[in-house]
């Protein structure tokens, strides 16, 4: 099997890792939809979200809110948008189980 997200958990591909504990870990994303825009990655191969342990999801949540105020502490966001996809047809293009952590920044 070949996956990129198994990649950089194993440092075959090299990126800079934004956070990292047990279970997952934080990247930016390669071609972020806004700066800042980072993906949450479970370090266990997961295909989606029907395969992630019940266990995982407070943590899961957890991060996402840390992950979440620290951009907005950085001054990157004022409002996040959280996406998840599960299966081709609802746009997940890599089978591993990650979040995206989208921020917006009110321009007006």
């Amino acid at each position: 099997m070949c996956c990129i997200f198994c990649d950089i958990k194993n440092h075959i591909v090299p990126v800079n890792f934004l956070f990292e504990n047990e279970n997952f870990f934080v990247i930016n994303d390669a071609n972020p939809q806004t700066n800042g825009h980072c993906l949450i990655i479970s370090k266990n191969h997961y295909e989606d979200i029907h395969d992630l342990p019940d266990f995982l999801g407070k943590e899961l949540i957890c991060i996402i809110k840390d992950q979440s105020n620290r951009l907005i502490s950085e001054g990157l966001a004022d409002g996040i948008k959280i996406i998840q996809n599960n299966g081709v047809s609802a746009g997940q293009t890599v089978k591993h189980f990650h979040v995206h952590i989208i921020p917006y920044l009110d321009t007006h």
